[in-house]
């Protein structure tokens, strides 16, 4: 299977297929994916949807997590995951990248580029990592614009309203925002940094017949919950927005400190994918046969080739 043929590429919308899966009995599993081959090796293991953590993306290019990066730069990764993967993709879509007009520009732009779902969070920039501390959040009707503006602007796309309130404002306040952002038409909610189990539970209880996202980063404010624990505490998705990426990049610290230290990688070849597993991954065989029944499709007739040698 390649995205090359035609027959391989998904005819329904992104959007209605992640809405579809939304709508299925139990809980979406959605791991952060921050490449292709990440989104490839997750789809492998039997997942049918996917995340694109702002997190990921700016520390793959060495930047924090401080809305430094742009609309271009995630319509990159999200293009490589959409086409490599076929699986329907969460975008963090940061705080929209500026007022009502930017937030549709995002929108439009995201799915343009293969994008089924986006959500967006009420942070000011420079907005920071909902479990970091002082954030600044924007005054709730200003958020409620910009849902109201995603909304007008999408096509199939599934808008999720993010809230970073519970840490200022109380569950109160995170309750109150995530009512008027669901109003302001918002399909889903996502309630960021709570930290206990109490929260997740009394969040959900007041928000009933309300589609959740829990966020199950590491190293985070937020207790160790299975999706199993999230979907019985009344949330219908979990991300796992950045875990590829620190497993990755754990590793391949390893591998320059070994070959900085020994000169040689050979010790850290049983951690290493080998050249198989890589192209099996990257579906290479695939790409090959394709392009040989290509090739063999507009290959001369044996009496062509006579014929244009007597000529000759």
């Amino acid at each position: 299977m390649t995205y090359l043929s035609g027959h391989d590429v998904p005819v329904v919308p992104a959007g209605m297929r992640f809405r579809a899966l939304l709508e299925k009995k139990g809980i979406m599993k959605i791991p952060g994916a921050h490449n292709g081959q990440a989104a490839l090796q997750a789809k492998d293991a039997g997942f049918e949807a996917l995340y694109l953590s702002g997190a990921a993306m700016s520390a793959s290019m060495g930047l924090p997590d401080l809305g430094i990066i742009t609309i271009e730069d995630v319509c990159f990764f999200i293009r490589q995951i959409a086409r490599a993967s076929g699986l329907p993709l969460l975008v963090d879509g940061d705080t929209g990248y500026g007022e009502t007009l930017n937030v549709m520009h995002m929108v439009r732009a995201f799915e343009d580029a293969g994008a089924a779902a986006v959500h967006i969070e009420d942070q000011i920039l420079p907005k920071k990592c909902g479990h970091l501390n002082d954030k600044k959040l924007v005054a709730p009707e200003d958020m409620a614009h910009k849902i109201a503006a995603a909304v007008k602007a999408r096509r199939t796309m599934v808008v999720v309203a993010r809230t970073d309130a519970a840490g200022s404002e109380g569950l109160e306040g995170a309750v109150a925002r995530a009512r008027l952002y669901r109003e302001a038409g918002a399909d889903a909610i996502f309630p960021e940094a709570l930290t206990s189990e109490e929260m997740f539970r009394e969040f959900a209880r007041r928000l009933p017949d309300v589609p959740l996202l829990a966020n199950m980063t590491e190293f985070g404010r937020s207790p160790f919950f299975t999706a199993n624990q999230f979907q019985a505490m009344g949330y219908s998705m979990v991300i796992w927005p950045v875990s590829s990426l620190r497993v990755a990049n754990k590793a391949q610290s390893d591998l320059y400190r070994t070959l900085a230290l020994r000169g040689s990688t050979e010790d850290m070849l049983p951690q290493m994918q080998t050249r198989e597993e890589l192209y099996k991954t990257i579906r290479y065989y695939d790409y090959e046969a394709l392009d040989a029944s290509i090739v063999a499709t507009v290959l001369p007739k044996a009496d062509d080739e006579e014929r244009r040698s007597n000529a000759a």
